[in-house]
């Protein structure tokens, strides 16, 4: 019996790539919540990606960040390049075009960005703080000026919180996929290492260097990405099984759901990492807005005993979630 269930799917190319509900997300039924995990087991296994629908997160919140990122991203390069990524510890902030070069054999990736972490929500008088964080990934967030970009901290933060609702409430549904109790990441997500960023792509028109894209072909590094595109433009694809690139094109009222490296490493690679990329050639700005969700900074990355076996043995050296990050940031930052 599939267990893919009752979800939707897109076919492209070859590839189902699903369109999972997630409207009983916090449901206590355990038949729905199985019917859900087994629904998302499938897509981890099988592709590494999945869209979701019926997600509750308000398409409203989503589109005012939309609209303060490109306040920000209009600003003067040097107003910018004033919180650029390389000037802190943790490689938050500001990263100008070109700066980053996700896959090794490219020349630069055609995007520009801005990228923050978890700070604690506002109180009366008061204004948020960030997460005390120890470690590879220590350091606090970095912002523009309130005279720059007039309510960009809280506009952001306010879809921030509500897309981190989201991520947490997937993490018991990711344990019973695995088939572990609902609370096994619980004493590993108390203070979830969820980074995200806004992405401005320009349009690539005329001849195109292949080395050069939106993003070059990479995994992700953390557990999972929460990705929302900008309607109506193709850029994000997919490397299939049969090593093809396939478009995953916006779908409206859905995000992207991706996996990354830890989970890819906690179940030694029974949970895909997928190859994907980035190309803008719709002749129009394209804007995302991806939270990579991943776990507490200290958790070590190391198989989960199920997932190992002498058919199977251990593939990756074990490692701290904030190390590993930190890694992945140094070679993409310092090419």
């Amino acid at each position: 019996m599939s267990l893919v269930g009752t979800a939707d799917a897109l076919d492209l190319d070859c590839q189902h790539i699903p369109i999972i509900d997630f409207t009983h997300i916090n449901n206590h039924d355990p038949t729905e919540r199985k019917k859900l995990a087994d629904q998302v087991r499938d897509a981890c296994m099988r592709v590494g990606f999945f869209y979701v629908k019926n997600h509750g997160i308000p398409a409203s919140l989503a589109e005012g960040a939309l609209q303060k990122a490109k306040d920000f991203f209009a600003l003067p390069a040097d107003t910018k390049m004033e919180i650029e990524n390389r000037k802190t510890p943790n490689f938050k902030g500001y990263s100008p075009f070109l700066s980053a070069n996700n896959d090794p054999n490219g020349a630069g990736d055609l995007n520009e960005g801005f990228e923050f972490g978890w700070q604690a929500p506002a109180t009366a008088g008061t204004i948020p703080q960030e997460m005390d964080v120890e470690g590879a990934m220590a350091g606090a967030n970095v912002w523009p000026s309130e005279e720059d970009v007039p309510g960009f901290r809280e506009t952001i933060l306010s879809y921030y919180y509500s897309a981190m609702d989201f991520g947490r409430a997937l993490f018991p549904i990711f344990a019973l996929a695995l088939n572990l109790p609902e609370d096994f990441f619980d004493d590993k997500t108390k203070h979830s290492a969820a980074l995200m960023k806004f992405l401005h792509y320009p349009p690539q028109t005329g001849p195109i260097d292949e080395r050069v894209l939106g993003i070059g072909a990479h995994t992700d590094w953390e557990c999972f990405t929460i990705l929302w595109q900008e309607p109506g433009i193709q850029a994000l694809q997919v490397l299939n099984s049969e090593q093809k690139w396939i478009n995953v094109p916006p779908i409206p009222g859905t995000f992207v759901i991706n996996l990354g490296d830890q989970f890819a490493r906690w179940t030694n690679d029974i949970f895909k990492s997928t190859v994907h990329r980035a190309i803008n050639r719709s002749g129009v700005r394209r804007y995302s807005i991806p939270l990579f969700f991943g776990t507490d900074y200290n958790v070590l990355l190391e198989p989960m005993p199920t997932c190992v076996s002498p058919e199977r043995p251990q593939k990756y050296e074990v490692i701290t979630a904030g190390d590993y990050v930190k890694a992945r940031f140094q070679a993409t930052y310092n090419h």
